[in-house]
């Protein structure tokens, strides 16, 4: 286990928070503030309770060198919008600058460091780095979720040097993480889509040992089809990896898994937004003709199964959702989710880029129990590999 908020007595203390700032900008502006406000509440609680509150964070991959254009300076306004409050920052995120900006703190403050990727200690793990990062405060607060794959001196190797706990964000994901395939209501079904099975292997290894039902959709459909004899067309598919679907597939029937692809699909010969398009059978795509998004009885037969379903687990999308008519299948898919999900009926766990742009196209990411806009770590926890920045919170 893991201490929380919940654990500390913070007032008058230096309180060194890890959050992940790693946002989207464009003209030194952040373009979408999602993951920043989704962890402002962390920030909010320790300044109310009176601590002195210092956010430490990474952005892009300077590589241990300053590079001016990934500045954290730029995120110090908006994360002062969505805590309610203002954000002071200093150039460094160790050294005297991190120190005197720090001395200068009230109870209540909140002060925001420079990059901490902006020196080599950091991506390396090393202890002197992590030890100094440390002394700037008394107590650690990992909020940064999507980072915590990573062990880097800020995420893992601080929690090792002085008290640490998990931050409001954190321990939220942690919390549905675990009751969505830890600790599940089943049924359990897990939707894998995306473009390759090669990146996807021990994810998909792991859910036959969890779930009862896997839905595979995308471009990895595809290889599954061919591999199964099934023509495809000009479709997406890796034909290095039949050998690896037929592998999947055995392993689903050895385990009891029920495995869904497919039963019908919408086909074009181009690859493009409103491409001429038809519904085709999976055994009626020709030569000329590629994939791009599951027909309506697949998003029939998806509800069907759906009904009997108590936890669902989504990362990847059905289709080319990026263009329309393509984005139908997963729109459809997503919309039963969830409905299903507010009539009390269904936990609905879902996560990685595509997914959360799919489901935000789809206008459903309120209505899912939880949808995390972690990437990386979301996809090793789908994998069941243990995360080095929750695991350093644990001892």
């Amino acid at each position: 286990m893991y201490r929380t908020l919940d654990d500390l007595n913070v007032k008058g203390k230096r309180v060194l928070v890890r959050l992940d700032l790693n946002v989207p900008m464009k003209g030194g502006k952040v373009t979408d503030a999602t993951r920043i406000e989704r962890q402002a509440g962390t920030l909010r609680e320790l300044a109310g309770k009176g601590a002195r509150v210092i956010v430490l964070s990474h952005f892009d991959r300077p590589k241990g060198k300053i590079v001016p254009g990934m500045s954290l300076r730029p995120v110090a306004e908006p994360l002062s919008s969505a805590v309610g409050q203002p954000v002071g920052f200093a150039d460094d995120c160790v050294g005297e600058d991190a120190k005197r900006a720090i001395k200068t703190m009230q109870d209540g403050e909140i002060l925001l460091l420079e990059n901490t990727r902006f020196h080599k200690g950091e991506e390396a793990n090393d202890n002197a780095f992590a030890s100094e990062l440390a002394a700037l405060g008394d107590i650690f607060v990992n909020d940064a979720f999507s980072a915590a794959h990573r062990a880097h001196a800020s995420t893992e190797g601080i929690a090792h040097v002085i008290p640490s706990a998990a931050g409001r964000s954190m321990a939220r994901e942690l919390a549905h993480l675990t009751k969505a395939l830890d600790n599940p209501m089943r049924p359990v079904m897990a939707v894998v889509g995306g473009a390759k099975i090669s990146t996807k292997i021990t994810l998909l290894e792991n859910l036959l040992s969890k779930v009862q039902l896997l839905v595979i959709g995308g471009a990895m459909a595809n290889t599954f089809l061919a591999a199964k004899g099934h023509a495809v067309g000009t479709s997406l598919i890796e034909a290095d990896q039949f050998e690896t679907a037929r592998t999947i597939m055995a392993a689903a029937d050895k385990a009891g898994v029920a495995l869904l692809l497919p039963i019908d699909v919408v086909v074009a010969n181009e690859f493009k937004a409103e491409a001429e398009h038809r519904t085709a059978e999976i055994t009626d795509v020709t030569d000329e003709e590629m994939i791009l998004d599951i027909g309506p009885k697949t998003i029939e037969l998806f509800g069907q199964q759906l009904q009997d379903t108590a936890t669902i687990v989504w990362n990847g999308p059905f289709g080319a959702f990026e263009m329309t008519p393509f984005d139908a299948g997963t729109t459809a898919a997503a919309k039963l989710v969830a409905e299903k999900t507010k009539a009390g009926k269904l936990l609905s766990v879902a996560g990685g880029g595509d997914t959360v742009a799919a489901l935000a196209k789809a206008d459903v990411l309120e209505a899912f129990t939880y949808v995390s806009t972690a990437g990386g770590a979301f996809l090793e926890w789908l994998e069941g590999r243990g995360l080095p920045g929750v695991a350093a919170l644990e001892q």
